[in-house]
Order: structure tokens, then sequence, then C-alpha cells
């Protein structure tokens, strides 16, 4: 495998190509032209196109890895390298013509994710992260905010497709924060909304039932940038989407504790 920084550059360079591809497509696209995997949760042939680039691409870069890919384009398991591809994230918004929606790609070392790409395919804007290598957004170093306390900051979530068993808590968790922060933003693109806390336009990110394919790039990024990035419990390894918990690190220690006063007896 070629020099880390030098594979980022790579993968970015397929990031946008996929993007280009998705808004491409979006000045024409038919929202009937939409198939659905599961309740709320659907997939286009944008989707589809999208991951087949980004697989053709991915591979010529590291023919022994192996793919994570939300569409299943390719199930090949790799020994030691595997990518995490999320093709469009945020197809809902899509399929409404409403930004967000982005490019997600994160590379998986054994059970490591040691570079991650997001990219936001009608902005324009390309988070990069690699292992050690700090965070970066279209070639500038960013960071986390410094925002010290709960109270001060502004925080994003996302809301389930359909586990719903665990709804009534998390709207308590939300009314809680709503009254006691600086405000609530829901993007509708979970790689976006952790991008977005990595640069520090968001000081913390919230959210259960996700992917892996959601959150890999955008959880290297944040831990690149200063960040913390953990599960409802703060368990900082093996995550999987299920649980995603990320912050600044001078508030995360009280995010935490308020996501688990209304969440943890509720898993």
């Amino acid at each position: 495998m070629k020099d880390i920084k030098a594979l980022c550059a790579d993968i970015e360079s397929a990031a946008r190509e996929a993007g280009r591809f998705i808004m491409q497509e979006s000045a024409t696209f038919d929202i009937h032209d939409t198939e659905t995997k599961g309740r709320n949760n659907f997939v286009t042939y944008v989707d589809k196109g999208s991951e087949k680039m980004l697989v053709e691409r991915l591979a010529k870069l590291i023919p022994e890895a192996g793919f994570i890919a939300e569409e299943g384009t390719s199930v090949k398991k790799g020994e030691k390298y595997n990518w995490i591809i999320d093709p469009l994230d945020g197809t809902t918004n899509f399929l409404h013509n409403v930004h967000p929606f982005a490019v997600s790609i994160g590379l998986m070392e054994d059970d490591e994710v040691i570079a991650g790409v997001v990219h936001e395919a009608g902005g324009q804007e390309t988070f990069t992260a690699w292992k050690g290598g700090g965070a970066w957004l279209n070639g500038k170093r960013i960071h986390v905010s410094k925002v010290p306390v709960l109270s001060g900051a502004l925080a994003a979530t996302g809301f389930p497709y359909n586990l719903f068993d665990r709804l009534d808590p998390y709207m308590d968790l939300l009314k809680y924060l709503v009254k006691n922060t600086h405000g609530v933003r829901r993007l509708g693109s979970a790689a976006i909304d952790l991008a977005y806390v990595a640069c520090g336009r968001y000081d913390f990110f919230y959210e259960y039932d996700l992917k892996i394919w959601d959150v890999a790039a955008g959880m290297l990024i944040v831990r690149e940038a200063g960040g913390k990035f953990s599960d409802f419990s703060g368990n900082m390894t093996g995550l999987d989407g299920n649980e995603s918990l990320a912050s600044n690190s001078l508030i995360y220690n009280e995010v935490l504790e308020v996501v688990q006063s209304f969440m943890k007896q509720n898993k």
C-alpha cells in the first residue's frame, strides 16, 4: 500500500468523482425511481451507480482490500484491509432535492479505521483524515470547537428509520437539549454531522440506529480533529454505528452524562 497521505488524495479524487455523478443525476432525478429497503429506508439507481464507481476506483488502489458497502456492490472481504462505503449518505435528502448529501469512504486496517473521506456533493467540501495525520477540509487543517460547557453548545442529531422502541426517551433527551443548549440541528446526513463536529461548526452529535458505513470515516475525522467518538456507554472501540456520540473533548464527559441519563436504561 502506498503512503497513507498520498492514498487519501486518491480517495478524495474517487469521492469527488462520485459526487459529480450524484449532482449530475440530481438535475433530472424523478422521486418515483426509488426502491424501498425497509420502512423509511430508500435506495436509488444513483446510490447504486455511485457505489459501483467507488468500488471500481478503490479496488485499483488496494487490490487485496475487501468492501463493506451499503448497497452490496461487492461482498469481498479482505484479510487486512476493507473499504467502508456509503455512496450517498442522505438518500432521503437527495430524493427531495434537499442538501446536504455526501459520499463517505473509510479504510479499515484489521479492526481500526486508518483513513476517512467525507465529500459533501453539493457544497464542494471534502473532509479528510488519516491516522496520526490530523483532519483537513479542502486541504486546510481543522479542529473541533473549544466550547467549554454544554449550555454554550450547538448540537446535531438524527432520528431512527424504524427502531422506535427507544424513541420516547430519545425525544425526552431532545427536549432537554433544546432547553439547555444553544440549539439542536438535524441535517439528514450523519457523515456531514460528524464532519461539522470535526471543523467546529457543531459542538457535539448524537444518534442511534446508524450503520458502520454512516460513521466510519466521520469517526476518524472527528478524532483526528481533536474530538472524541464513542457509543452511549463511553466505549470507544468496536463501534458499529448503533450508538454514536461525537463531541469536542471539553464537553464530552458532560454530554455523555446527559445522554446516559436518558438513554442508558432504555437499551
